[in-house]
Parts: structure tokens; C-alpha cells; sequence
């Protein structure tokens, strides 16, 4: 075994104790504390200015320490003010909350290293809780670093002090530099004039040229994503050229007798990934492909020509959803689309035990019943089908990786197609869903008029509904939801049950009020949202349990309490839920100050745009990829150095490169990949698991 892959443990200076403490920064092996980067460095001759300073930006700076005040602030807190000098200027330090132990560090005429966000007080550069390091040599127990005019700054976590790691990082490349191994060929490192893996590593660790250190992370970054887009290509070559799947005919019977049923034109949008299907579907191979399309744009009857493809050659298809308001409302939806075809038999198949579900289950498996949707009671292992040859998975970032594959190995190789009313971006496409092929559907129905979408503060929630008291007068109907059900101790936030008593006593006393959450037993929950959808209800007072599901053309109002609180992706299915019908609808944003600066500017994204892509994109820079949808359910790589979003440039590079190598070279055994080989099956195999193959 490779050194590099020993517990960080058995490294001299670390021991079982600070093990635990560096298993916090995600170092758990020699390798690990390798490529723990520093997140900034000091230049101890730097030549940076105190009035060079720009606020409202980030800065890293080293002066001396001119004066030390620590004094009363209001209701009896403390505040330490701490002066900085480069010999000319003034900077301030500011801390609101300390201890004494802070206060103890500092003293007169010491040189300290300072970054953060630069503030204006009083005219001068503050910076209010800074990070620091005192630079004075006596602490420095290491020869080696005493000598760096550059000095790298690590992450760091209680019990771990930065001389610790410093010192740790410097005894692991001591004792170990010779055991780092190239992972790229020399002829990927010549294309993109990457330096070897040990000289980048010594570089960004020890470098004493800071300005060398963005073009050597570039390196790690590529490598990251580099891998990353090679499993997916070996996942596409894989479905494509080793899974052989149904070859499908179109034969013109359910599906032309749906076509010429449906009381609407499909958009152009809609017939282009149809026709993409199609032929997918008449392909040898099994297809594998993402449905994309906004809230509203007409997955679902896209996805229903699918299945009926399927049925006109003899097989069963599946429709899996994420919970039992969404599943309901497929059934509904594709009972309705199907309606003048009643030889079409159709099962709802949902969790827990229920009177008829075992007969449903034996006329599942002799194939009495064409088309299956349920929600995960599909992949139980008591659920057998007679002949599956189309599924498809609504919602499917919901589900975990495994839970989808295990559908999709059903009867040899179904064909695939995954749904997403969450516009996913390029970038994150690229790399969580890089071996499917994409369809998306960027065109709404034309009787789809965008949301006209309003941003108000809660202390004029009784215009809001002075407005919405014209749309009820016109029978219209209004949602309120809240993003709790009931009022906590440990939470300011308005409750729906709360809230509901207000609307029915004091707002709208006369109508028809409704609560609706997710506690209630499944059948109060179908019986209040079949009365909101046969109009008997005015006004749905719900938690996001109404998120997806409901379909309610003469809802026109939607009116979001918190709206701070919540994503913007979250906000922006939450609104889909209006504007079904061909009326003008409204949304209404309620806020509660104080507004941080990310509610601020998700807010500001949905007055601007009822674009689901152009708010999928601003969801991610605000967010985050980790947190767009959730690593762990949708298989989103854990990058440690490349950020998809940064290096979009990179990505598309690495993605290009792995899939001109794949097709050459499916399997690495060409001697120039030998590096590839040997990094990819060492690490990289037992993922393949989560794309299937």
C-alpha cells in the first residue's frame, strides 16, 4: 500500500488524539493532509498599503500593533479595539465577543498577520472580527518555517493550532515526498502545462510566490473534475454500446389516438423532445436520458407518450414518485390524458399495507396492469413486474442513486428517463448527470402568463390583503403558506395552524378557510385538496406540503410567509403552484426583517425572472452545488478543489478530454493511460455503482 494511504494517526506528531481533531478538517490519511490546502498566505514583506484598501472587499494584511483597548459597550458588553499601523495609516480590529485569552495575545509593537472584510468606522478601515495570527518567531517551533517570508494559512479546528499543522504538513513531506505518484500522463500534463503532482504540491505549501499559486490549483481542480467526467464517460460508453435495450416501434395506435384526444397543441418544445425520445427508444441500446422542463412546461404528457410507446409493443411502463400527493396526482392526471382509452389499465401502488394493495401487486406481476406509478413501494422487494420496458422517475434528486438503479435493472434493461421540474445549470448537469443525455423542454403553453411577483414587508400583510380580497371577489382562489405547522419555542417564524386562526376569524371570516399540513392523515389531505380543486375552498393556509402535487387552475394568488426563509428554487415551485389557469395570478413575498444580504438577492431573483433556468442559476452561486439538491441524494461529487461554478472552463476541458479517451480507450489499457489506470481503478471504481453500471 502506498505510505500516503496510512491513518494520519501513525504520523510522528499526531497520535490518536489530534487524529480525531484532523478527522474534523476531513484529514484522515497522510494523502488527505496532503491535499489539505491553505485557504490564504502571509507575506510577511508584503507591500500592500493600509489606503490601498478598497472596503466592502476581502483583504489580507500585515502591520504592527500600535494600541490595545479594551472598554464597556452598551448593556454592560465589552468591545476590544485593537490599532494596526503599516508606518503611515491606521486600520482598526474590532471584537464584539472575546475572551480573555484573545486579549492576552496581543501586544505593543507586534507584528500580526489580519484578513477579513474591510468596513468603514468613523472615515477609517475596521475590520470587525478578523481572522489573525501573531507573527512572532519565538513561536515558531520549526527552523524551516522561520526562514518562509511566505507562510501558508490553513483551516483549522479547535485543539489544532496553525504551528501544529504548519509542522505536521512540513514532517509528512519530509518523510514521504517519495511516495507522491503522478496521476495524469505526460501527454495530458504537456497539453495543459500542468507541473508534476509533487512539485504542484510543494508549490502550494511551501511556494514563496503567491502569485505562482492560482495556476497551480488549476491543476488539482482539472484532476478532480478530470475523473469525475471520466467515470461518466465510461458510464455513457457503457449504456450505449454494452446495454443492449428494447428496440421500440412507433405503431401509431395509443399513442396517435392521444394525440388526436388531447384538447390543447403540444409546443414546439414538447414535439422536439418527443421526436428525441422516439428515437431513443427505437434505438438497440437503452436509453438514459433527463427530462428537464420548468414548473408548468408539460413534462407529464411528454413522459405519457413514452409509456405508451412502451405499451404499443407489449411492455409495462413505470412512473415513480417521491411522495403520495405527487403520485395521486400523476394517477389523476394520466387517468384523464387516457380517458377514451379504457382498455389502458393503470395501478396506484403506494407504501404501508392497505386494503386491495395485494391484489394490485398480483395484477402488477401478470401484467394486468399497463402502467405502474407509485411512490419507493415500487422497488420493494415484493413488487415483481411481468414486463417492464419504460420507467421513468419523477422528482428523482429525491431519491437516493441506489434507490433509482434498483428500477432500473427491472426485467434485463427498461428504458430510462428521469424528470427534474428543478431546471438543473449547465455546469451542475455536466457533472452530476454527465453520462444521461438531456431533453429539455424551455417553452411554457401559451396560455401560461408569467407571475406577476411582489416583495412586501410584514407590516403590510393588510394591503396585501385589501389586493386579494379583489381576486376572491371574483371567485378566485388563494394560497397562504407558512414554513411551519404549528408555533415553537425555538423559532420566530409564523406557524399555519397560527395563521389560520387569524385568516378565519379576522381576515377573511366569511369565505371558506382551509389548513392544510403534512401531519394529517392521507385521507383528510386528498379530501381538502379535492374540495380546494372543486373550488368549495377559498382560501389554503398549508405548509410547502403543497410544493408539488396540486393542480389548481383558478388559483391565482400565492401569498409566502417567510419568504426569507426559504431557497429560491423551493420559492419558485412554491409559486408554480398559481398561474395554471389562462387568469392573471399573483404572488406574494411577506419578509420579516432583518433580511440577510443571500435573502435579499433571492428575493430580488424572483421579481426579476419567473425564468426557472435563469433562477436555477442564481439558486447555485447563491447556494452552492453541495446544497442545490443534496449530495448525498443525487450522487453530487465532494470536490475538495475544484468549484464547478469558478472553474467552468476547466470543467468543459476535463469533460471534452475524459470522453475522447473513453471512446478511444473505454477500458485504460493503452500504455499512455497507464497513470489513468491505475488512479481510476484504485478510487474510482466503486463508484461506478452509483451510475449503474
Amino acid at each position: 500500500m502506498n505510505p500516503l494511504e496510512n491513518d494520519i494517526k501513525y504520523l510522528k506528531g499526531v497520535g490518536e488524539h489530534r487524529a480525531r481533531l484532523l478527522n474534523k478538517l476531513n484529514v484522515f490519511t497522510i494523502g488527505d493532509l496532503l491535499e489539505h490546502f491553505p485557504r490564504d498566505y502571509i507575506n510577511r514583506k508584503s507591500a500592500v498599503k493600509i489606503r490601498d484598501l478598497s472596503f466592502n472587499e476581502y483583504c489580507s494584511f500585515v502591520g504592527n500593533i500600535a494600541s490595545i483597548e479594551k472598554r464597556h459597550a452598551a448593556a454592560r458588553k465589552q468591545q476590544l479595539n485593537v490599532v494596526i499601523s503599516d508606518g503611515e495609516d491606521f486600520l482598526f480590529l474590532t471584537w464584539f465577543k472575546f475572551g480573555n485569552w484573545l486579549v492576552k495575545q496581543f501586544e505593543i509593537g507586534q507584528q500580526i498577520w489580519v484578513s477579513g472584510v474591510i468596513t468603514e468606522f468613523r472615515g477609517a478601515p475596521q475590520i470587525v472580527h478578523p481572522q489573525i495570527e501573531i507573527l512572532d518567531e519565538s513561536d515558531v517551533k520549526t527552523d524551516f518555517w522561520k526562514e518562509r517570508s511566505v507562510l501558508p494559512v490553513y483551516r483549522l479546528t479547535d485543539g489544532i493550532s496553525m504551528t501544529v499543522v504548519r509542522n505536521l504538513v512540513y514532517k509528512a513531506f519530509e518523510l514521504y515526498s517519495n511516495s507522491i505518484e503522478e496521476t495524469l500522463p505526460e501527454y495530458i500534463l504537456d497539453k495543459f502545462d500542468f507541473t508534476h503532482r509533487k512539485i504542484s504540491l510543494q508549490k502550494i505549501h511551501f511556494g514563496q510566490h503567491p502569485d505562482e499559486i492560482p495556476g497551480v490549483k488549476q491543476r488539482f481542480a482539472f484532476e478532480e473534475l478530470f475523473f469525475t467526467q471520466l467515470m461518466l464517460a465510461r458510464s455513457k460508453y457503457h449504456h450505449h454500446s454494452k446495454k443492449q435495450g428494447y428496440r421500440f416501434e412507433l405503431k401509431h395506435t395509443f399513442t396517435t389516438r392521444l394525440k388526436n384526444s388531447l384538447p390543447f397543441e403540444l409546443t414546439s418544445a414538447q414535439k422536439r423532445v418527443i421526436r428525441e425520445i422516439v428515437e431513443d427508444m427505437a434505438s438497440s441500446h437503452q436509453m438514459n436520458r433527463l427530462l428537464q422542463g420548468d414548473v408548468g412546461s408539460g413534462k407529464t404528457i411528454v413522459t405519457v407518450f413514452a409509456m405508451l410507446l412502451a405499451l404499443e409493443n407489449g411492455f409495462q411502463s413505470v412512473l415513480m414518485a417521491p411522495t403520495e400527493i405527487l403520485v395521486e396526482q400523476h394517477f389523476n392526471s394520466l387517468s384523464h390524458f387516457l380517458q377514451n382509452q379504457p382498455e389502458i389499465r393503470i395501478a396506484l401502488l403506494k407504501g404501508g399495507n392497505y386494503k386491495g394493495k395485494t391484489q394490485i401487486l398480483e395484477k402488477i406481476k401478470t401484467g394486468e396492469f399497463d402502467i405502474i406509478i407509485g411512490t419507493h413501494a415500487l422497488i420493494q422487494k415484493d413488487v415483481e413486474f411481468y414486463k417492464v420496458g419504460f420507467v421513468a422517475i419523477d422528482e428523482q434528486h429525491r431519491f437516493g442513486v441506489e434507490q433509482r438503479a434498483v428500477l432500473s435493472q427491472k426485467n434485463k434493461h427498461p428504458d430510462l428517463m428521469y424528470l427534474s421540474a428543478t431546471p438543473i445549470p449547465r455546469s451542475l448537469a455536466l457533472t452530476v448527470y454527465g453520462d444521461l443525455d438531456v431533453s429539455v423542454i424551455d417553452e411554457l403553453p401559451p396560455h401560461r402568463k408569467p407571475i406577476k411577483t411582489y416583495w412586501r414587508n410584514s407590516d403590510h400583510k393588510n394591503i396585501v390583503y385589501d389586493e386579494v380580497k379583489k381576486q376572491l371577489e371574483n371567485d378566485r382562489q388563494v394560497y397562504i403558506v407558512c414554513p411551519l405547522i404549528e408555533a415553537s419555542e425555538k423559532s420566530d417564524m409564523l406557524a399555519a395552524e397560527t395563521l389560520f386562526i387569524e385568516i378565519s376569524t379576522k381576515i377573511f371570516p366569511r369565505l371558506n378557510n382551509k389548513l392544510l399540513h403534512g401531519r394529517m392523515k392521507t385521507a383528510i389531505k386528498d379530501s381538502i385538496m379535492e374540495d380546494f380543486k372543486n373550488k368549495k375552498i377559498n382560501v389554503l393556509v398549508s405548509t410547502t406540503v403543497i410544493e408539488v402535487g396540486i393542480d389548481v387552475p383558478n388559483a391565482t394568488v400565492m401569498i409566502i410567509e417567510h419568504a426569507e426563509r426559504f431557497g429560491l428554487s423551493q420559492l419558485h415551485q412554491l409559486r408554480g403552484r398559481v398561474g395554471r389557469g389562462s387568469d392573471k395570478s399573483y404572488c406574494y413575498l411577506i419578509v420579516y426583517p432583518p433580511i440577510s444580504e443571500d435573502g435579499r438577492e433571492r428575493l430580488n431573483v424572483m421579481i426579476e425572472t419567473n425564468d426557472g433556468f435563469i433562477i436555477a442559476e442564481r439558486d447555485l452561486e447563491i447556494r452552492g452545488p453541495g446544497d442545490f439538491f443534496g449530495t448525498e441524494q443525487s450522487g453530487m461529487p465532494l470536490y475538495k478543489h475544484a468549484n464547478i461554478l469558478r472553474d467552468q472552463k476547466i470543467l468543459q476541458q476535463a469533460r471534452d478530454l475524459a470522453f475522447d479517451i473513453i471512446r478511444e480507450d473505454h477500458d485504460l489499457q493503452i500504455s499512455k493511460n497507464e497513470n489513468l489506470k491505475n488512479k481510476y481503478f484504485s478510487e474510482y471504481l466503486h463508484r461506478e455503482k452509483l451510475f449503474n453500471f
